[in-house]
């Protein structure tokens, strides 16, 4: 593509003698001399190879040719001002696209909330969620699918930034009309007495982590495991089974009329992270995101009671 033969300042002092009628006045609008604003006219009038304005010793008017190109010159200028509008808009984080990961609860619950939030100060910056599985989440980040992961704690590579978000301890869930209402605290022992269904292959990682020293004999074997943590909530709440999630899925919990009890001997935490490239920047509308996560995420006491 050629370069244009004239420039911004040549085209917007065209338009300003045009719209004025005079050179001293457009010159007011632009804070130059009038000889400045006659000189860039000059150049652009070389350049464009047509005279722009009919000139008397009491009058400028724009010349035939020249009303033919000031509507071509506005509309580059509009476009340059939306340029400039867009290119601050995206130095201050106003706009832009930020996609970001999570699991079913987290996008659910967490991230719409603190999306709305955000929208209210930067509705310029449109925030997408995709839900996926919390084995993807680095995977995500890393293949540049997503900006923003946010999830549990995974290990990482070289590649990836992690920041830990908050800790939240699992829990037992169980239907208010189980004998387990009356305890106040589950130990990791008790729960080999009961049937448990859990969601996805992490609870193999919290469960261990419970052995050897806790659990003298026994391991706690759950009789399934499914996808989704919703389908476990929905067979606790049918008093299928008993299921184990951390606390802060409780928003989705008590909406299928569960209740909760702390697991302890160990009390075992889940850390929830955001993960993003260190190798790539992420944008601004991403970095302008990931701020406001961390300062939402703490003005509303996460992790929840």
């Amino acid at each position: 593509m050629a370069f244009p033969r004239f420039t911004p300042r040549q085209l917007c002092a065209f338009v300003a003698v045009a719209d004025v009628g005079s050179f001293a006045k457009a010159g007011e609008r632009m804070s130059l001399s009038a000889s400045a604003v006659s000189q860039l006219v000059s150049e652009l009038e070389v350049s464009t190879g047509f005279r722009l304005f009919d000139r008397t010793t009491r009058s400028v008017a724009v010349s035939p040719a020249g009303r033919e190109f000031y509507s071509s010159v506005k509309s580059v200028l509009a476009h340059m001002e939306l340029a400039e509008a867009t290119a601050d808009d995206i130095r201050n984080r106003a706009a832009g696209i930020v996609r970001v990961a999570a699991p079913l609860i987290l996008a659910s619950t967490v991230l719409p909330a603190a999306i709305r939030a955000y929208r209210a100060c930067q509705p310029k910056v449109l925030v997408r969620i995709r839900d996926a599985t919390v084995e993807n989440l680095v995977d995500l980040v890393k293949s540049a699918t997503v900006d923003l992961a946010v999830g549990p704690d995974q290990a990482v590579i070289a590649d990836i930034a992690r920041f830990d978000l908050f800790q939240s301890a699992w829990v037992l869930w169980f239907p208010p009309s189980s004998p387990l209402a009356d305890y106040r605290e589950i130990s990791w022992v008790q729960l080999r007495q009961y049937p448990l269904v859990v969601a996805g292959r992490d609870y193999e990682r919290t469960i261990s982590l419970t052995q050897a020293e806790y659990v003298e004999t026994g391991q706690i074997t759950p009789i399934d495991i499914v996808d989704n943590i919703s389908t476990a909530f929905g067979m606790a709440a049918e008093d299928l089974a008993l299921t184990i999630a951390p606390a802060y899925v409780g928003v989705l919990g008590r909406r299928f009329g569960l209740v909760s009890r702390p697991i302890v001997r160990p009390e075992v935490q889940r850390q929830v992270c955001l993960y993003h490239s260190s190798r790539r920047g992420i944008s601004p509308a991403a970095e302008g995101f990931r701020e406001h996560l961390i300062r939402w995420l703490t003005r509303n006491g996460f992790p929840p009671e």
